[in-house]
């Protein structure tokens, strides 16, 4: 009989199987776990004896809701947050050395959240790219991470935040090209060094167009004959038409995208991650954070845009994929709002909290590159399960903090949801 990496095989009993395939939840006979896969969902195998303690390790479930894991297609992991104080290297992102080994303490807090895999469009270096090979070597702990490198932005861009005699700096966030060859020459030495997918980023909230249709058009021609995705940072409306019309494989934001705009993505066949959780979270806390009222009257106006794009992809039959925006900022803490995006779907999308479940766990599969691998419980699938003591179906915000969750399994290994916070200093909270 096959093992789990660890000599046994694990069975998962009792409670309620939401398995994320759309069907009802019901009541759970056995998942039977074997290696990194799910070797079945229903009745127990007759050649799996429970009372074999050395080779089967069971899990009773009685009582809590059983799901996939939780996925956060939008998770900057090397942006420098949380912000330190009186610790030279931690002055922003200058130090990547002292950026690396932070990102890899914030990974386990992600995990321990019910988060077991996340992409992270953008970072520093290819700090990311890093992540991803230290987690999947086992040499730190932490989600499965697909990742792009620092944003293509041209002048104007959300990253373009030096003069224009400075250019873009390595610490940067953004890796400035004005000229369609310069685009190329970096989708290529990202894809060289390792990305998994490339991002583009248009104006901060989409007040300028800042690529044009042809620029987008390139970028896409040459990163998918790489077989390289290419996503985009778009808040505007012209910038969310051209990159479906460019072949974007999925667009980040869309804010203020009208309905011809929607059309063009729906006719693309493009996805949809409005990435929501930021910009609420932004109008909660501004005040707090010092921001000024007309910056926060902007920042509402483009959260209320989300939720008319929401409806009507819904109508359209857009796919919906579920990101936060964690680590863009200080009021972006990891660990907590992950889930959250979840909770925007339902409340103002108008999405049932199944399609909403679906959303952050089947369909974020696709920017993971896993689709069809991972985000269901099905037979032959990654086994990324977590439990919960509460449902997630009666309220979505159940998902949310790792509150209710019992156990997490990451590629068929339990996770210990002990932190072992206590042995590090706090992180002081600073503005955005």
């Amino acid at each position: 009989m096959a093992s789990n990496g660890n000599g046994t095989t694990t069975v998962i009993r009792n409670g309620t199987l939401i398995d994320a395939t759309g069907a009802e939840a019901t009541h759970n006979e056995a998942v039977v776990i074997e290696g990194n896969r799910i070797r079945s969902v229903g009745g127990l195998p007759p050649d799996v004896n429970l009372e074999d303690r050395d080779n089967v390790q069971t899990i009773d479930a009685s009582g809590q809701w059983i799901m996939p894991g939780l996925i956060d297609g939008h998770c900057h992991l090397s942006f420098g947050f949380p912000v330190m104080t009186g610790v030279a290297s931690a002055k922003g992102t200058n130090s990547p050395e002292f950026s690396s080994l932070r990102a890899a303490r914030n990974l386990g807090t992600i995990l321990r959240s019910g988060v077991t895999s996340v992409a992270a469009p953008g970072g520093t270096w290819f700090i990311d790219v890093a992540l991803r090979d230290a987690v999947q070597a086992g040499l730190i702990e932490g989600p499965r991470i697909n990742c792009a490198g620092r944003f293509i932005v041209t002048y104007g861009s959300i990253a373009d935040d030096e003069p224009s005699w400075v250019g873009s700096p390595e610490h940067k966030l953004g890796k400035l090209c004005n000229t369609r060859d310069e685009m190329i020459t970096e989708v290529r030495r990202q894809h060289k060094h390792g990305v998994n997918f490339i991002k583009i980023a248009d104006s901060t909230y989409g007040q300028t167009q800042t690529f044009s249709r042809e620029e987008l058009t390139a970028v896409v021609d040459e990163a998918h004959r790489r077989n390289c995705p290419v996503t985009i940072h778009s808040r505007g409306a012209g910038s969310t038409r051209d990159a479906a019309l460019a072949g974007m494989d999925w667009i980040l934001h869309a804010d203020l995208a009208e309905e011809a705009d929607l059309d063009a993505v729906a006719e693309a066949g493009s996805r949809l991650m409005p990435s929501a959780t930021f910009l609420w979270r932004a109008v909660e806390l501004g005040e707090q954070f010092g921001r000024p009222q007309n910056e926060i009257d902007n920042i509402r106006r483009h959260a209320e845009g989300t939720a008319r794009v929401l409806q009507r992809s819904r109508e359209l039959g857009i796919k919906i994929l579920c990101g936060t925006d964690s680590g863009n900022s200080t009021p972006m803490p990891y660990g907590e709002l992950h889930a959250n995006e979840a909770e925007i779907l339902v409340k103002y999308g108008g999405y049932t909290p199944m399609e909403a479940i679906q959303s952050i766990t089947k369909e974020n599969a696709y920017v993971i590159g896993l689709e069809g691998e991972l985000g269901t419980l099905e037979e032959g699938k990654l086994a990324d399960i977590i439990m919960l003591d509460s449902d997630p179906l009666a309220d979505i915000t159940v998902l949310q903090g790792g509150k209710h969750l019992t156990n997490v399994m990451k590629d068929g290994q339990l996770v210990n949801l002990a932190t072992g916070d206590d042995n590090f200093l706090p992180f002081q909270q600073v503005g955005f």
